[in-house]
């Protein structure tokens, strides 16, 4: 083997060391929003079932700021199962990204093995 052949085998190890690099933290960004995600997904589920066994009367306050706000239990429960369908909405986007990031990471591998 040359000296340049070898030059060039170097170099393109390296960058595609360095392009499984990017991926591998692409993919840990992703898997982390993932669970952050699914935290606040488990948090309104929570309280959906809190929700559930209130009465309908039942005195609801919401957080806003730093003042606590009287809300109505159906628009509550509103606000609650819309946040749920939104949060399972992003969790299925996030999945797809998840899988894409790992699919271009095995095809990366798999073209510096056979190289």
């Amino acid at each position: 083997m040359s000296s340049n052949n070898f030059r060039q085998v170097c170099q393109d190890f390296e960058t595609s060391y360095k392009v499984n690099a990017d991926q591998n933290k692409e993919l840990t960004s992703t898997v982390q929003a993932r669970q952050k995600l699914e935290s606040q997904q488990q948090e309104n589920k929570n309280v959906q079932a809190e929700f559930a066994l209130l009465k309908d009367d039942a005195n609801i306050y919401k957080l806003v700021g730093q003042i606590l706000l009287k809300q109505d239990k159906t628009e509550a429960v509103m606000a609650v199962d819309g946040r749920l369908q939104y949060i399972e909405k992003e969790i299925e986007r996030v999945e797809k990204q998840i899988t894409e990031i790992q699919e271009k990471s095995d095809k990366k591998k798999m073209e510096v093995c056979f190289d």
